[in-house]
């Protein structure tokens, strides 16, 4: 086995968020909306955002209008540039980049205009043709702007538009050429179309204020702009929406579903509801498996924030170990404070997460996480609770071990970023300096939510890729 590399941050990130409302005489304020809509998606994407309104020029035409920069949220829009995007209908974005790489240029919305008019589109997920839909449209003259593969999907919805009736109808068209992840918000000057692919596999569900629409990512985007649920978009399903009301196109509805299960590992909010099952209710479950499977003599169980924190709970629960606080985490940091050397990163983490003596001094802790891909960012941690005196620490993980790449919407794109895959289960503990070292099993991952109503992607833990990938895919620049 070659030397295993330490490489930067130890995290799975998946690639954004996307937000949709549309003002149906409700006299709506869509840009601020979208804006708390995407506060609440912020999770999903940390490296860039933007908004993008329908609004009437002097003309009294309606024109598209966006506002996006990297950064946060909060970074990017202040009141004037909120007060600037007034219009009856928004589309929103928050990214982080695994296809296309960290630049301005790739912050979305995306804003096209072509021959019979204009759209702006938001996109989460990863296609897997990317290589050969991009060769195909440069060789008929297209021009790209950006790297990423949601200018893929604008550049055949202005080509397939012009030869139908519909943006509907263009968009069915293009699901016929695509392949992979994507889950898409497309707005036109006088209609809002929302697609999901035909495995599903990102969430994407529907909303209502009053009398007009909302499309969201994640359910806990609803309950931030007051809005109530309505159902989830289905696999395969368009859907258009305008002054006439809501309008499903299913024709690509009924293929094999495949729904990514780290969205209930890790991706969500603990406070959304994916396909009818809660995120909350998966984790302690995760963490109910895992001390059924890998018990541990100790005094404490604790979980790293965030997405740890549910499966140390179930943990807990289940082994009766008491469940405690062994960190808090410093919520304030933006995305502008990391920096690239391993003193700065040491660093970052110091800053962001801090031990807590009191509840781990003299203790043998379980220590829960949600996964460990390169293995550096664990063995921080875990060095974190040793400086702060924990006699013993047992990492538990509340997922399978990576093991192979995923190509729908993370940025794990290749092997040899997977710790798994360099180093087996004791010479991974070794380096993370734990005591003890032990993965939720496959089994019990597919068994988080027994009741899911749709089937769910694990390629990432068995390589069983629920669509064809081409070989070119592994080590696609991220």
């Amino acid at each position: 086995m070659k030397p295993y590399e330490i490489l930067g941050a130890d995290s799975v990130h998946e690639e954004c968020g996307v937000f949709g409302v549309y003002d149906n005489g409700d006299q709506l304020d869509v840009s601020r909306l979208t804006y708390y809509g995407l506060y609440a998606l912020q999770h999903r994407g940390q490296e860039s955002c933007g908004i993008a309104v329908n609004s009437k020029d002097k003309d009294d035409r309606i024109q598209i209008l966006q506002y996006k920069d990297m950064g946060l949220v909060q970074e990017v829009f202040n009141e004037l540039v909120l007060k600037e995007l007034t219009g009856y209908a928004a589309v929103g974005h928050v990214r982080y980049a695994t296809a296309g790489g960290s630049r301005r240029e790739n912050a979305q919305p995306l804003v096209s205009r072509y021959q019979k008019g204009s759209f702006a589109l938001a996109h989460n997920g990863n296609l897997v043709n990317i290589a050969k839909l991009r060769s195909d449209l440069e060789e008929q003259g297209a021009i790209f702007q950006t790297t990423n593969d949601s200018e893929i999907i604008a550049h055949l919805m202005a080509k397939e538009r012009i030869h139908t009736n519909s943006t509907a109808e263009a968009v069915l068209r293009i699901m016929n050429i695509i392949s992979g992840a994507y889950s898409l918000i497309i707005m036109t000057p006088h209609r809002m179309v929302v697609a999901r692919d035909p495995q599903g596999f990102h969430p994407l569900s529907i909303g209502k204020i009053k009398n007009s629409w909302v499309f969201a990512s994640e359910t806990c985007a609803f309950q931030a702009v007051g809005a109530t649920f309505v159902r989830d978009v289905e696999p395969g399903e368009v859907i258009v929406v305008d002054r006439e009301g809501l309008h499903s196109h299913r024709e690509m509805c009924g293929k094999k579903h495949a729904l990514c299960v780290f969205e209930y590992i890790y991706f969500a909010r603990p406070d959304s509801m994916i396909e009818g099952q809660s995120v909350h209710s998966a984790r302690i479950n995760a963490g109910r498996f895992l001390a059924k499977e890998s018990p541990a003599d100790a005094d404490i169980v604790i979980g790293v924030p965030d997405s740890g924190l549910d499966a140390a709970l179930g943990y807990s629960y289940e082994s009766g170990v008491p469940y405690g606080v062994g960190f808090i985490k410093n919520r304030y940091i933006g995305r502008t404070f990391i920096q690239p050397t391993q003193e700065a990163r040491e660093a970052a983490l110091r800053i962001k997460l801090n031990a807590m003596r009191e509840v781990v001094d003299g203790k043998r802790v379980v220590m829960v996480d949600d996964s460990i891909v390169r293995g550096t960012t664990c063995k921080r941690i875990v060095n974190l609770l040793r400086e702060a005196g924990a006699k013993e620490v047992h990492v538990r993980i509340s997922s399978p071990p990576f093991l192979n790449p995923c190509y729908f919407g993370t940025d794990i794109d290749n092997r040899d970023k997977l710790i798994a895959c360099q180093m087996n289960l004791e010479e991974t503990r070794a380096l993370i300096g734990a005591d003890s070292l032990a993965y939720l099993s496959i089994h019990a991952m597919q068994n988080l939510v027994p009741n899911c109503k749709i089937g769910r992607c694990d390629a990432c833990f068995t390589g069983d890729y629920p669509v064809y990938v081409p070989e070119e895919n592994e080590g696609k620049e991220a």
